[in-house]
């Protein structure tokens, strides 16, 4: 451990209600799994607890904001003493004695200016802050340390698995497909596998799932396993086709060209993949082999063209 990854807890803020600032305490309980127990923002999804480095607060105050008080951009944890901004998705934090923090989420969407952006043409929350969920619960207080136990950077590329399986999700069969692609991407791109989640085979859900990890999430890509053939229930392309923005047809045709090889009957994958805001979605069949061939098929060109996704400038012919 270095010094460069301990620091400290400046200020612990919680509120009542959602959209307003919070206010300081000396102390706060975390609960596992849902966030600071009594705040707006506590439950069972992934921004538990927002921080922001005390360096990032102070340059605020030099623009014009002197009476700045911790927790006015709604944080939880104002941090000093280690940088947050190398952290990734799955990098780890403990805090005192024990409670672990699990990062979940890069700055986010601002749908609506705040007065501090109105005072000073920016508010820094939606670029610097971090959002995390909370892995162990425990008391912590001002003064507290804080320790970086596992830092994910920030430049991994980050990867969601949804296996979509009637029978996985009701436990009547071992899902063997979504962890096979999961260890192709970790392997090939190296990747950092965000989440592996068995759901069934229903439009809606599955296009939620996409939507939620699409939506500022920062995730890279997600990878649906699954319901691409010609059954009633294989709903796979028509929830991606809901959600993305922009289609990626080369992905599909070449899953299918490289699986064309090994059986005919691959003509029958109806997989489909495209952009949604910055995150790419992509589907593949169901089987652990088709799956497996069908990563491998644009594993040489699913790296840039994530990066060309993010805004990358280099030329695509080099």
């Amino acid at each position: 451990m270095t010094s460069q990854d301990k620091g400290r807890i400046d200020a612990i803020c919680l509120s009542a209600r959602k959209g307003e600032r919070k206010t300081p305490v000396e102390q706060a309980r975390l609960v596992a799994q849902q966030g600071f127990e009594g705040d707006a923002h506590a439950g069972d999804w992934h921004r538990q607890v927002s921080l922001l480095a005390a360096g990032d607060v102070d340059d605020m105050k030099a623009k014009g904001l002197p009476d700045l008080k911790a927790g006015d951009f709604a944080e939880n944890l104002v941090v000093s003493g280690i940088d947050l901004y190398p952290l990734g998705l799955g990098s780890r934090l403990r805090i005192g004695n024990g409670v672990e923090l699990s990062v979940s989420q890069l700055g986010k969407t601002c749908h609506a200016h705040c007065a501090i952006y109105h005072q000073t043409g920016d508010c820094i929350m939606p670029r610097l802050g971090v959002f995390a969920r909370v892995l162990t619960g425990g008391e912590i207080k001002e003064g507290d340390a804080v320790e970086i136990m596992e830092c994910v950077p920030r430049d991994t590329l980050q990867v969601v698995v949804l296996t979509i399986s009637d029978r996985c999700s009701r436990g009547e069969a071992e899902d063997t497909a979504g962890p096979a692609v999961a260890r192709r991407l970790e392997a090939g791109l190296g990747a950092h596998l965000y989440q592996l989640e068995v759901i069934p085979d229903e439009q809606e859900q599955i296009a939620a799932r996409m939507k939620h990890y699409a939506d500022g999430h920062s995730i890279d890509l997600v990878v649906a396993v699954g319901g691409t053939g010609f059954s009633p229930r294989d709903v796979t392309p028509e929830a991606v086709r809901s959600v993305v923005d922009r289609l990626t047809p080369g992905l599909d045709e070449a899953m299918r060209t490289a699986s064309m090889t090994k059986t005919p009957r691959a003509m029958l994958s109806r997989s489909a993949s495209g952009i949604c805001q910055q995150t790419l979605i992509m589907s593949t069949p169901g089987s652990e082999r088709a799956a497996s061939e069908s990563i491998d098929a644009v594993m040489p060109a699913l790296g840039h063209g994530i990066k060309k996704m993010k805004g990358d400038p280099s030329d695509c012919g080099r």
